[in-house]
């Protein structure tokens, strides 16, 4: 099995989640705490009559023009230099490319804890996006949980950030509550990304069980999701179920979902150790033949092997004959000579063993041995006896070859053929 492994790619693997970032409040599925309704204030009317004009720039899409005049109020006011900042804030992050400075000004509008309710809200959720972005995890967190406590809020996304920012900061163990509340807030709109975040912990923390239970969750949520067969039936590998593992496998095959190589090869490989060999040639000989799977020696082999064990010798011969050509190694002429005298294609057999014997072979009686017995079936007494003599100079072979140069000199003797 150790070979189905070293194909496996990552079967899971978590770099960072695109989640949506927003300048404006995030909708929640929410549970308000209780306290005490914030006292709505109002800009002064020189800073107003400003930020009006920055907010037409604004909804004409002129970004820098609305920094220019946000940037140039000198407020007084507690309130108003929170909320300008703010502004100037979001500017930045509708920029792109500036989220240092938006941090810097979203740091300054809710330092002060003065900006009416909603502001103040998106702000600190606006801030620890922001500081997700820019791998401020720890930032992040603290952020995520301040905008929980002061709205009394959560919804799914967020929560899969900090499970994701746990991840980020290689705190697996903490990933999976979070992962599971996201799941709780997505409800019936079911999102992958808390799945692969809990995935991810169980499989880097080497709980593969766990892993396993998460994926048979996930594939009832998303069957149609090819991912999830795959990974599954990897899984099962993991923890030793093979039986569940060829099932899924298998299944996923059949529903078109096994695009890659190295899967093709783990299910050809599972079919053989399941004794169906014969669906592991069939399988590995169609794609081999597409283009799938490479058409290589160890891949050849795989398929040799495989008619090979489906007791189809003539086309197990055949691809270790395709095999000897590629590689010219003895090994693979001998195995195509043995089993082309087993098919009994007997003067291709002397072929593919006079090849090997050529290239050099450890046990050249066992060939000499079956040279001998393809002349003889092909009524060729004399190439039978000169060969035979060969194998008796094998110790291995010299007891059973003696044995056979008795018979072929009396059946060569009754049909008067010289020897």
């Amino acid at each position: 099995m150790n070979k189905i492994f070293s194909s496996l790619l990552l079967i899971i693997s978590v770099v960072l989640i695109q989640l949506p970032i927003a300048a404006d409040a995030f909708a929640a599925g929410a549970e308000k705490s209780e306290k005490p309704k914030r006292k709505t204030q109002l800009v002064g009317p020189s800073v107003g009559k400003k930020v009006g004009k920055a907010f037409e720039a604004y909804s004409a899409e002129d970004i820098p023009g609305a920094l220019v005049i946000l940037l140039d109020i000198d407020a007084k006011k507690e309130y108003d230099k929170a909320y300008v900042a703010r502004f100037i804030a979001v500017m930045y992050a509708t920029l792109g490319n500036e989220e240092a400075k938006a941090i810097q000004y979203l740091k300054l509008a809710v330092g002060p804890d003065i900006l009416n309710e909603g502001d103040h809200g998106d702000a600190i959720k606006l801030l620890a996006d922001l500081q997700m972005q820019t791998k401020d995890y720890e930032g992040a967190l603290v952020n995520y949980k301040a905008w929980m406590n002061f709205t009394g809020k959560s919804d799914g996304d967020t929560w899969s950030k900090i499970a994701q920012a746990h991840y980020a900061l290689k705190q697996l163990d903490k990933m999976i509550v979070p992962a599971d509340n996201a799941i709780a807030a997505y409800g019936d709109k079911q999102n992958k990304n808390p799945y692969i975040l809990k995935i991810t912990s169980y499989f880097e923390r080497k709980k593969n069980k766990e892993a396993v239970k998460t994926l048979e969750t996930v594939l009832q949520i998303f069957p149609e999701d090819k991912t999830w067969w795959t990974q599954l039936g990897m899984f099962y590998l993991l923890v030793e179920d093979y039986d569940k593992g060829l099932e899924t496998l298998d299944l996923a095959y059949k529903q078109g979902f096994l695009e890659k190589e190295s899967e093709i090869k783990t299910l050809a490989s599972l079919y053989s150790q399941n004794e169906v060999p014969h669906k592991a040639a069939l399988l590995l000989e169609k794609h081999i033949d597409s283009g799938l799977v490479t058409r290589d020696d160890k891949n050849l082999a795989s398929l040799a092997n495989a008619w090979h064990a489906a007791q189809h010798i003539g086309k197990a011969a055949s691809y270790y004959g395709e095999l000897a050509k590629m590689t010219n190694l003895a090994k693979h002429y001998s195995k195509q000579g043995m089993l082309l005298k087993q098919d009994e294609q007997f003067k291709a057999a002397i072929v593919a063993l006079n090849k090997a014997l050529e290239l050099g072979v450890k046990n050249k009686g066992k060939l000499h041995m079956s040279i001998a017995e393809s002349h003889f079936y092909l009524e060729q007494y004399k190439q039978a006896y000169k060969a035979i003599n060969l194998a008796m100079k094998d110790p291995k072979t010299r007891k059973t070859a003696k044995s056979w140069k008795g018979f072929i000199q009396d059946t060569a003797q009754r049909k008067k053929v010289s020897i």
